[in-house]
């Protein structure tokens, strides 16, 4: 195995709601880790890329790792199978690593919380890293299929909520199972 993927603090400086910066922020961490994994060939990786890039310029949200899981031939019942495999093999090469939530699907949608940081919603959306409770603003969690994706959203909150309270929330950020995921990403996005 390769050196471990850099922490999010390592990428390039963003402002909070560039969506276009997160999402490529999130494809080259994801990349990277899937490089130290060696889960994953050059080739599925590079088609992996072409789906995420093709799927963000549409403005339809997909997860890089279902998206490998699909290019390297997972037949739609093994889909959530192949995506935990590939997910948890990411999960070993990124520090720190969100922890398995596996109810995360079973809390319910902070609805006041995206209605009061529309971009918050719009980055999450994006990310496809669902807000999955909100305490006010002092506590906020969201989970995601791709851990990358997940500690990229947690960044996010922590800046966009600073920006305007001026305070440092307490973030959680998890990794879903695909199934979870899959669900609240149809109920807080509509996908």
């Amino acid at each position: 195995m390769s050196s471990p993927v850099p922490s999010i603090h390592d990428t390039q400086v963003r402002k909070p709601g560039d969506t276009l910066r997160l999402l490529k922020d999130c494809m080259e961490q994801t990349v990277q880790a899937l490089q130290a994994t060696g889960i994953a060939t050059e080739t599925e990786i590079t088609r992996t890329r072409v789906v995420f890039e093709r799927s963000v310029s549409q403005g339809a949200p997909m997860d890089l790792l279902e998206i490998l899981a699909r290019v390297q031939g997972a037949e739609e019942e093994h889909v959530g199978i192949e995506v935990a495999r590939i997910t948890h093999a990411v999960s070993m090469v990124i520090h720190p690593s969100p922890p398995m939530v596996p109810f995360a699907g079973k809390l319910i949608a902070p609805s006041a919380f995206y209605e009061s940081f529309d971009q918050l919603h719009k980055s999450a959306r994006a990310l496809l890293s669902p807000i999955i409770y909100a305490e006010d603003t002092d506590s906020i969690g969201t989970g995601a299929l791709n851990p990358v994706a997940a500690r990229i959203m947690a960044e996010e909150i922590l800046a966009t909520v600073d920006r305007r309270f001026g305070i440092k929330p307490f973030v959680t950020a998890v990794r879903m199972d695909y199934e979870s995921w899959s669900f609240l990403s149809r109920k807080h996005f509509g996908l």
